[in-house]
């Protein structure tokens, strides 16, 4: 979980700091105001005028929410999703889905908001033109908040991201596990790290899956899919 973050937030910073900067564009001064066009003369300007290093201003941060928000829901959800089936007589169901997705979707934004609002100081910042710049880098963005603004303000914008998490783990994990027990009722099961198990003869009676087996499960597959 940890690793698909950074390297989601790590490719996707580029396309974050555009939208960042656009949506902030609006409540500037005319005189201050970028006044990008669109995603791509955004992305374009950025690396003309302030070098190709400046779109992935803020990636420190934006990797760290994104591996918090990657672990904390992947980690939250099974827990609590274990949880809700052994104390109640609930079964493994959507109903308990949905309410293991809400948590998990909860425990992301409560851990992640300081990260967000560090992320978005940081990409929409201005360096002077001796380049001084406010912030230097996530954590000393999260300190000069918290010291000059409160601990609250860390939390701007909470309703918000909680209200985007929601209805995204929602539907992520309701599709995981419709898909998980597509698999499974088509004879393939989770992803097991480990070794790998030995090889057993197939119904053909070859060792291991052979072209037929494979043409087999193919035809099922369609047949569970029509």
């Amino acid at each position: 979980g940890l690793l698909a973050g950074a390297v989601g937030a790590l490719l996707g910073n580029p396309a974050d700091l555009t939208l960042v900067r656009m949506q902030a564009d609006g409540r500037l001064p005319l005189e201050q105001r970028r006044n990008y066009r669109h995603a791509g003369d955004a992305i374009t300007r950025i690396a003309r005028e302030e070098g190709v290093a400046a779109l992935w201003r803020g990636t420190t941060s934006t990797m760290t929410r994104a591996m918090i928000v990657t672990a904390a829901q992947m980690s939250c959800y099974e827990q609590t999703k274990e949880y809700i089936i052994l104390r109640t007589a609930m079964a493994d169901s959507i109903p308990v889905h949905v309410a293991a997705s809400l948590v998990a979707g909860g425990v992301a934004a409560i851990s992640s908001n300081p990260f967000d609002v560090a992320k978005t100081r940081l990409q929409d910042m201005k360096v002077g033109p001796d380049g001084f710049k406010p912030y230097n880098n996530t954590f000393d963005c999260i300190l000069k908040i918290a010291r000059a603004e409160g601990g609250r303000a860390l939390y701007k914008g909470f309703t918000a991201t909680w209200a985007r998490q929601a209805p995204l783990n929602v539907v992520r994990f309701i599709c995981l596990e419709q898909f998980n027990r597509l698999f499974a009722r088509i004879g393939y099961s989770r992803v097991i790290i480990g070794p790998p198990p030995e090889p057993e003869p197939c119904p053909h009676g070859r060792i291991g899956k052979c072209a037929d087996c494979l043409t087999d499960k193919s035809r099922e597959i369609m047949k569970h899919m029509m």
